[in-house]
């Protein structure tokens, strides 16, 4: 993935609360030519930072993805590009832990 298709457009800290469970803050992003809104930066228990992107929850209580990444190698490459845009350390291993 390249910077000139994926960017950060704006980031908002999360609150006091927020950040207290591991929600570090809100992503708005760009890629390729559509703007992408409800992505989440997570700390996870680890301490590694990591991307929750935007779902919906139907009346059932299932939540249904509104951005799906086409496989892992893909949601690694999208997560380590926003991570380095927002200032975090790219090498950092993103790829399985669980939010806290």
């Amino acid at each position: 993935m390249h910077s000139d298709e994926v960017r950060v457009r704006s980031s908002a800290r999360g609150s006091d609360e927020e950040r207290r469970t591991g929600l570090e803050g809100h992503l708005s992003v760009f890629v390729g030519r559509l703007i992408v809104d409800g992505l989440v930066q997570r700390c996870t228990l680890q301490g590694r930072f990591a991307l929750s992107f935007p779902s919906r929850t139907d009346r059932a209580g299932r939540r249904h993805p509104c951005v799906r990444r086409i496989e892992d190698d893909a949601r690694v490459a999208i997560e380590r590009e926003f991570l380095e845009q927002l200032g975090q350390h790219p090498d950092l291993d993103v790829a399985t832990e669980e939010p806290r």
